[in-house]
């Protein structure tokens, strides 16, 4: 049996793709149908050049879309005007209120407008989990759905290693604390090695899980570290694209990664931190699309929610065939929905 686990959930509104290794949750790719197609990882536009800012040696590129202009950074030999055709290709999607980072292709005629979307998720799994075939159905939607409560979460438990790690965002920076609770009857040197090791790993799976990049700071366990360790322990964690930092005498290590995909947050969440509408509407379609899959003899399920989510999620619900219905409850309350027959 692979270590390697790959699954496609296709559900009405929402594409995700989920790559597990030794069974733990390592990549949730999201697409959504609303997202702009232009601003996906690896996606081909004719763009405007709108304006230059000189002070970041960049420009501020007009994709004829929705959502905020892609930001092209420029080299020292590059000579690009205002109102200039350029042909570009994401290479970071957006965050937060910030556009697609972009990267210059070339001359470009014509209107701005998309040339080539992006790799589909099942592409990107390709690439990621090469020759798997990707699970679907029942397993997949379960796999979104427990990836989902991983990259969400703030605090992650390994009790084997008697370690708790606590990854955050912040503004600035992301934010990683491995807390190592000695046993009694281990070696105390070796149990922090140990912890500051698997802490590594685990903050570099959950950072890459949450799609999060930049600035990484990382509290390690004691202040008597070995340095040449710890980075070697980073490296093989993070990987090649990592930028790797020096530790400091507090036990300190600061590393970058470089910002690829929107991160998962950003995806789901509103500016409260709570899900938004449109992740509740694909949420209990979701939902509902597992109750039918799982009961094949009951003639009809629906779901109960609340009006808002009734409102938003109607059209999806109504993909899913004439087996499936939404019932409206006044008096639910957002976030709590139930599948029953009906």
């Amino acid at each position: 049996m692979t270590d390697v686990e790959v699954f496609l959930d296709d559900t009405p509104g929402e594409v995700r793709g989920i790559v597990a290794r030794n069974g733990r949750y390592q990549h949730l790719i999201v697409h959504r149908e609303t997202d702009p197609a232009a601003h996906r990882l690896g996606a081909v536009s004719v763009g405007r050049i709108a304006r230059i800012d000189t002070a970041f040696r960049a420009a501020f590129v007009d994709l004829g879309g929705a959502g905020p202009m892609g930001f092209l950074p420029l080299s020292k030999t590059v000579r690009l005007a205002e109102g200039q055709a350029v042909e570009v290709e994401v290479a970071a999607e957006p965050r937060e209120a910030k556009g697609p980072v972009l990267r210059l292709l070339g001359a470009g005629e014509g209107q701005p407008r998309l040339l080539s979307e992006g790799p589909t998720v099942r592409e990107v799994l390709g690439t990621l989990a090469p020759g798997i075939t990707p699970m679907t159905g029942v397993e997949a939607i379960r796999a979104s759905l427990e990836a989902e409560d991983e990259a969400l979460g703030s605090v992650h438990a390994f009790p084997a290693f008697a370690l708790d790690l606590a990854v955050q965002r912040t503004r600035a920076l992301i934010a990683v604390d491995i807390d190592y609770a000695h046993l009694p009857g281990r070696d105390v040197r070796k149990g922090r090695e140990r912890a500051n090791g698997e802490g590594l790993i685990q903050a570099a799976r959950l950072i890459g899980l949450k799609g999060w990049a930049g600035l990484v700071a990382v509290d390690l366990v004691g202040t008597a570290v070995d340095p040449g360790a710890i980075s070697g322990m980073a490296r093989s964690a993070f990987g090649g694209e990592a930028t790797i930092g020096p530790v400091s005498r507090f036990g300190l290590l600061q590393l970058s990664l470089p910002w690829r995909r929107r991160p998962i947050d950003d995806v789901l969440l509103d500016a409260s931190g709570r899900p938004s509408i449109a992740s509740r509407a694909v949420d209990l379609t979701r939902r509902l699309r597992l109750a039918l899959l799982l009961d094949t003899a009951s003639p009809r399920l629906r779901i109960r929610c609340s009006a808002v989510e009734a409102e938003a999620a109607g059209a999806l619900v109504a993909r899913l065939g004439p087996r499936a219905s939404l019932i409206v409850d006044p008096s639910a309350i957002r976030g709590n929905t139930a599948v029953e027959q009906g």
